[in-house]
């Protein structure tokens, strides 16, 4: 389903801005950049980007998925919850800082014509629609599930109905130990509802993710500003290292089997590369201040950020700092609080390059 979704979205993607470039009669000038411009030149650094972005990204999303062999790194440690909060600060700053604004940018253009694009915000609007779905999303995909997995479980002749149901909705970080009196569960139990939000969260959140690394990969390969793109190329290694941090510490908290893993690892790693590639590739047809470009950039950048935003703030740190960890516990609020803060102003700090 992961793999299907993602082709769809970049098929889509191709094909809107293709279609809209081959048609379109319009196009708004970029300012000039002097002789930063040089198409020659600006080619071996997008080559280097690819092959760099490539290798951090890998580090980053992988790096939590070792971290079992780190006793101190163990999702039930302290010190994972302190990592995990430093990483959902980078998720935040990331939708607030990066994608927003450049949506923003894109939709109130002076490329735009007047009306509609200047006389309502877009941006806001679909950002707000994208938060929305993603709830319901998240909403109805738990229920639905919860419903089913409490259907499947029989309890033991001394506990009830209750004690049954409580035993699979509390399952301490995602486990079903069958820690409840009665007999453990076989491997055939269902898992735990805390279990499925974490593979809903991981999901959803890859899933924008995806979208956004694809259009800023985009923007760079199709960008021959080579006074632009060397600090880019920098900004963009940090930025998607410490993103996959965020994401890989969702992934290994869903327990995923090594090939659903293997595969959200892969397009993580592939899509910032893949659309520097593709914008090189479409350098000649592409131009990224046409009304279409912005048009369609701008919305999916506004869809992406709402969708980070509402997993950031939901999904990672309110679920984090509500449970009853972090609530035990003031002196690990405050640590996590200020792991949250430096994750969110380094990401904010980036947003000058990148």
């Amino acid at each position: 389903m992961a793999t299907s979704t993602h082709k769809l979205i970049l098929a889509f993607f191709i094909i809107s801005i293709f279609t809209s470039q081959v048609h379109g009669e319009e196009e708004c000038q970029a300012d000039s950049a002097g002789s930063c411009v040089d198409k020659k030149a600006a080619l071996p650094l997008k080559i280097i980007a690819i092959a760099s972005i490539l290798v951090t990204s890998m580090i980053g999303v992988c790096l939590p998925l070792f971290s079992r062999s780190i006793p101190a790194l163990s999702p039930d440690r302290d010190l994972f919850v302190i990592v995990k909060a430093f990483a959902a600060g980078i998720i935040l700053a990331t939708g607030f800082m990066h994608v927003l604004p450049d949506s923003f940018d894109m939709l109130w253009s002076t490329c735009l014509p007047e009306t509609p694009w200047h006389k309502f915000p877009f941006t806001g609007f679909v950002a707000m629609l994208s938060a929305i779905i993603t709830l319901m999303v998240d909403s109805m995909a738990t229920s639905v599930y919860t419903k089913k997995n409490n259907a499947g479980i029989k309890p033991a002749d001394n506990e009830t109905d209750q004690d049954a149901e409580m035993a699979v909705v509390n399952a301490p970080q995602g486990h079903f130990h069958g820690h409840h009196h009665g007999p453990a569960a076989s491997k055939d139990q269902p898992i735990g509802a805390q279990l499925l939000r974490y593979r809903v969260v991981a999901m959803v959140l890859e899933l924008g993710i995806v979208v956004h690394s694809v259009v800023i990969g985009l923007s760079l390969g199709a960008s021959n500003n080579t006074c632009t793109i060397k600090p880019l190329v920098a900004a963009l290694c940090f930025h998607q290292m410490f993103e996959g941090m965020g994401l890989g510490g969702c992934i290994l908290q869903a327990e995923y089997k090594l090939a659903k893993k293997a595969i959200m690892v892969f397009f993580f790693s592939v899509t910032t590369p893949f659309g520097i590639a593709l914008g090189i590739a479409l350098s000649n047809v592409y131009k990224e201040n046409s009304p279409d470009s912005l048009i369609t950039v701008g919305l999916l950048n506004a869809s992406s950020a709402g969708l980070l935003i509402y997993m950031a703030l939901v999904d990672l740190l309110a679920a984090d700092f509500m449970g009853q960890k972090l609530q035990g516990s003031i002196k690990l609020q405050l640590k996590s609080y200020a792991a949250v803060l430096l994750g969110a102003g380094g990401m904010s700090l980036m947003a000058k390059w990148a």
